[in-house]
């Protein structure tokens, strides 16, 4: 079979990649996935593991000592050392690096700053409904799923409404990294090739480099003003120190935001954009939404996250000589842990295949594995999908996805840049 790793894999149908992913798990162990790393970074020319299971993706993310997030765990590809100053976020760091920087991050996260959000989080929805009603559907995407996030998080850091729309162009240009749309290289040339090639390294890179640039220095900035003049803010909390005295330095801020519209912003506006698709195909499971909302709008998120996995993949490499699903391990190889899989593995999830917003229990994947690089934001992802959803179906329950879908090409992200929708 094609790879994985190459980006004709995810250009063909849904119901061929379960497929193969089904066929994947079939195998007793792990199997090694050839693959060219051919990339505007740093080409290599070996594969990775493909970790298809779920219990052992479970298992690989209880010890990153063995199985570690760096040098990058958010690509596939190995980014150059000055990506690092734009991409260099906790998702890429282990042990006491990672361990510090989470903690300071995790005020961010608590369960009464979340309490406190979500009277805002309601507004938004609300605000963008309005805004529906007023103009007309279109596209979903820029009307709805990709505009809440973006917004939340904003709001969240205390990023003024001018930058919005700077936060959204330049984190498509960052999620899109492997579209053609986004990095100037032919739909063609990818599905032929499986990734952007040499001559490709300079326009790819420096495209990457200025939106990175772009949004950290953007934050940056106001990390350095609030410093000076504390506000009710996320950044002023980050930039000052807690009581123990951790704090991050602007800098640190901006990468951090850098990881939020990467692993936040983009995961939660597929899971709305996904919802919005998989009530239209699933009239059924849009009249058990209906006949209970406030009872079932969080297990339908629950299932829009296992059935789509926002997040394709996360990387990993082996610090050491280790063992995994009964396959010796060598120090230094890559595994890719593919949650997509995970989430659809009949070890764990009965009829995996079929989409029921009634599923319970319901231990998917689709935040990560559990361990120290479990998704600190899961929480305001479900409350922004469930908010969302919540109001839409509320204020305008014929709402429903129109025609196919324009995907993200990426092995990385389960996206949808555009989809047209009705009321």
């Amino acid at each position: 079979m094609i790879s994985p790793g190459h980006l004709g894999f995810w250009a063909r149908p849904d119901e061929e990649r379960v497929a193969a992913f089904a066929a994947l798990r079939r195998h007793d162990r792990p199997q090694w996935m050839r693959f060219r790393n051919r990339t505007p970074f740093v080409p290599t020319d070996d594969g990775f593991w493909a970790i298809v299971r779920h219990a052992d993706v479970v298992e690989a993310s209880r010890h990153p000592e063995l199985f570690g997030n760096e040098p990058t765990a958010a690509s596939l590809y190995d980014l150059p050392p000055w990506m690092a100053r734009y991409l260099g976020s906790m998702i890429n760091m282990d042990g006491p690096r990672h361990a510090r920087m989470r903690k300071v991050v995790a005020r961010a996260f608590s369960p009464r700053l979340l309490a406190d959000l979500e009277a805002g989080v309601r507004d938004r929805a609300a605000r963008i409904v309005d805004d529906v009603v007023r103009d007309g559907p279109g596209d979903f995407i820029a009307q709805v799923a990709g505009r809440l996030p973006v917004e939340v998080v904003c709001d969240l850091l205390g990023i003024p409404e001018q930058h919005h729309a700077l936060v959204t162009r330049h984190g498509n240009a960052l999620v899109g990294f492997t579209d053609p749309e986004y990095i100037g290289v032919s739909r063609d040339y990818l599905l032929r090739h499986g990734a952007p090639g040499p001559r490709h390294i300079v326009p790819v890179s420096a495209r990457l480099m200025r939106a990175g640039q772009a949004l950290t220095t953007l934050v940056g900035r106001l990390g350095r003003e609030r410093l000076r003049e504390p506000r009710g803010d996320l950044i002023s909390t980050l930039v000052h120190a807690n009581p123990d005295g951790e704090r991050l330095t602007p800098r640190e801020v901006g990468t951090l935001f850098v990881l939020l519209v990467l692993a936040g912003s983009e995961t939660t506006r597929a899971t709305i954009a996904h919802a919005l698709r998989l009530l239209t195909t699933h009239p059924e499971q849009r009249e058990l939404l209906l006949a209970d909302l406030d009872g079932r709008t969080g297990g339908a998120v629950e299932e829009v996250v296992r059935f789509v996995s926002p997040v394709i993949q996360f990387r990993r490499t082996a610090t050491a000589d280790a063992e995994l699903g009964g396959r010796p391990i060598r120090a230094g190889e890559k595994l890719l842990l593919f949650y997509n899989s995970a989430n659809r593995d009949a070890a764990v999830f009965t009829e995996p295949d079929l989409f029921d917003i009634t599923r319970s229990p319901n231990p998917h994947l689709g935040f990560g594995g559990p361990g120290p690089h479990f998704c600190l934001g899961a929480n305001l992802a479900r409350l922004e999908a469930t908010t969302m959803l919540r109001e839409l179906f509320t204020r305008l329950p014929g709402i429903r996805a129109v025609g196919e879908p324009e995907l993200l090409l990426s092995n990385f992200t389960h996206g949808i840049k555009r989809m047209r929708f009705a009321v």
